[in-house]
This record gives structure tokens, C-alpha cells and sequence, in this order.
């Protein structure tokens, strides 16, 4: 069947309302990042547009190891919660606190650029993967946006290229990163979803093999959810998932999602594994741990994790990408309660 894909001029969506009434939850995004493996850092790079009002929010997030309790354990941060719409000349879109990202080729290449007091970075993305549309990535994006405003989002893997600089100390970047973006999506930022956390697993091995999927861990896993949320036994338990291979595109049909280790305060998962299975009946397995994590901003009903995994296929192939998690209130004081059976080495 194959996953659809969207149009390059998408980069640069970012519309306001022309006299019409938005819903105030309206947001674009744009999200980048690499990872330094070997340094055991990786970068968070997003901005989130507010349409309705207009403003906007975001910077970057760099963070080293897995030692990052709270957001102000992160070795760079310059994230802004209030600024004003950014600056758009052309493809250039530079936000007030200097973050500037030029689409050299719209859905192809990027260049990140940005100079903070004590972090910068001048990095080209090249893209690997088509220009893919992805489903909804919060729960009740599905249910609050507004068909007619033609509601969507992308994701692509690309190969990044260029220099860190972190406290004065030179990094040269060589990785593969997905980046993703949204538009017209609404995100309420309304308490209590009733949803187990959400793990984003995006990987890419040389380009021959990538593969994404975002999912919450089935019950069968005996996840740290249990007794907190109660979500059918028929459910699917990834929101959408796909596979590249030698080229082929393909939907993934089954992810069993399996977190054997959690970090013990901060409770997101550093070490899983993954099984899924295309639409074709191959079936993929990976295993993952954390190298860094660390909390990054996000609104107060969250807990938001990024990391960067080490992830292994079943042929022995090595790569390194994001992780990230999610969840709601109600599972991080489930947590604190100490129903964190999964934080337990299993």
C-alpha cells in the first residue's frame, strides 16, 4: 500500500487566519535535531507557531548523559516560551532568539544555523527518505482540528552534517535525525488524556533500512500503565508506523513495543525493544538503550523526554537516533505513587 507523501512547498506552510476564526489551540511546528553518539549529546531544535494569536515558541535544548533531572540539568537551553511571529524572508524563517532554518531545496536540504551564549551550531540536512505524511502525534489532534483548515504533518529522515559548538568545545556532526513538522493541527493542552504514554522510535540504518512507529507499550508487556489507563484489548497500540527498505515504502501493521528498563526518577525508558510486522508479514526486531536523556519543555499537563537511542536490528546493524516519550498527569503521579514496576531491570 505504501504511505502517502506531501508536497516540498509544505516546509513552508506556516498560513494566519485571513479574517476567519481560528480555534486559540492552532499550531504549526517545526522540529530538527542530531545526536553526537560519541560524546553521548544530542540536540533538541523545535519552534511551535501559535497562529491565532500570532506568536510563537521554542530555541534549542542540548543535553549530555542521562543524569538531566530537571530541565535546568540540560547543557544548553535557550527554549522561550513567549516570542513574537517569526521572521520569514523566503525560505528563511528566523525566530527572536536566533534560531534560523533556511530551506535551501524545500523537502530536500536544510540549513540550521543559530548563536546562543554558550551553545551554536551550523548544520546542512540533506534528506534520505521521501517527504512523508504522518498521522497525529497528540492524542486528540484527531478529534479538535478542523477539516476544513486541511490539518496535517510531515516527517522525513535526514543526513546531518556540520559543527557543534558546547561550551567552547568543538563537535563535528555526522548523524542521521528524522525531523518533523505540523500545521493547522489543534493542541488543546487540556489535562488528564486518558492515554499510556507515547514512545516515538524513529531509526535509520545507512539509509537501506528505516523504519518509525509511534505506539504505547501493549498490556501483554505488563507496561507500568496498567491499573492506570483502560484501553481495549483490541486496540492497536501504535498510531501509525512504516518501514523503508531498499528503497520500498511500506505500512507497518503490528508494533509490540517492550520497555525492559526505566530510568529511576525520570522514568522514561532506556532500554526496549521493538517487534513489528509490514504489511507484506516481514517482521523487523530492534533493541535500543539510552545513551542521553533528559526532560525538555513542554506545556505543564506533559512530562517530555528526548534521548538518544542506541538501537540494533536483529542482523547486528548499529545506529543511533531520538527517543522520545510522552505522557499525561495522571501517569506521572501513578509513578511517584510507585506503581513503577517497569522502572525495575527485568
Amino acid at each position: 500500500m505504501g504511505i502517502a507523501t506531501h508536497p516540498a512547498e509544505t516546509d513552508l506552510w506556516l498560513p494566519l487566519p485571513s479574517g476567519e476564526h481560528w480555534d486559540p489551540w492552532t499550531i504549526h511546528t517545526h522540529y530538527f535535531g542530531c545526536s553526537i553518539p560519541e560524546a553521548e549529546l544530542g540536540a533538541f531544535i523545535y519552534l511551535r507557531y501559535q497562529p491565532a494569536f500570532p506568536l510563537s515558541q521554542g530555541g534549542v535544548c542540548i543535553f549530555r548523559g542521562v543524569e538531566n533531572l530537571s530541565v535546568g540539568d540540560l547543557a544548553f537551553v535557550d527554549y522561550r516560551n513567549t516570542m513574537p511571529w517569526p521572521a520569514i524572508d523566503g525560505n528563511v524563517i528566523t525566530s527572536a532568539n536566533g534560531l534560523r532554518i533556511e530551506f535551501l531545496r524545500p523537502g530536500h536540504s536544510v540549513h540550521l544555523t543559530f548563536q546562543g551564549a554558550g551553545a551554536s551550531f551550523d548544520l546542512v540536512q540533506e534528506a534520505v527518505t521521501p517527504l512523508l505524511a504522518r498521522g497525529h502525534v497528540m492524542p486528540g489532534e484527531e478529534r479538535d482540528s478542523d477539516p476544513a483548515l486541511a490539518p496535517g504533518g510531515s516527517e522525513q529522515f535526514m543526513h546531518v552534517a556540520g559543527e557543534l559548538v558546547l561550551g567552547g568545545e568543538r563537535y563535528e556532526v555526522d548523524c542521521f535525525a528524522p525531523r518533523d513538522r505540523s500545521w493547522r493541527q489543534v493542541r488543546t493542552e487540556a489535562p488528564g488524556a486518558p492515554v499510556p504514554p507515547i514512545g516515538w522510535s524513529p531509526m535509520c540504518f545507512d539509509g537501506d533500512l528505516v523504519f518509525n512507529q509511534v505506539s504505547y507499550e501493549p498490556a501483554d508487556t505488563e507496561p507500568a500503565w496498567l491499573g492506570t489507563y483502560d484501553v481495549p484489548a483490541d486496540r492497536p497500540s501504535h498510531h501509525f508506523a512504516w518501514v523503508i527498505e531498499d528503497g520500498a515504502t511500506r505500512d507497518i501493521v503490528r508494533v509490540r513495543r517492550d520497555v525492559l528498563e526505566r530510568h529511576p526518577t525520570l522514568y522514561a525508558a532506556t532500554r526496549q525493544e521493538i517487534e513489528a510486522e509490514d504489511e507484506g508479514g516481514r517482521v523487523y526486531r530492534f533493541s535500543g538503550r539510552a545513551l542521553a536523556m533528559a526532560p525538555i519543555p513542554a506545556w505543564p499537563n506533559v512530562t517530555f523526554h528526548d534521548s538518544v537511542y542506541r538501537w540494533e536490528d536483529e542482523h547486528g546493524r548499529v545506529t543511533h537516533a531520538t527517543y522520545q516519550e510522552i505522557w499525561f498527569d495522571a501517569y506521572q503521579r501513578a509513578m511517584r505513587r510507585g506503581r513503577a514496576g517497569a522502572a525495575v531491570p527485568r
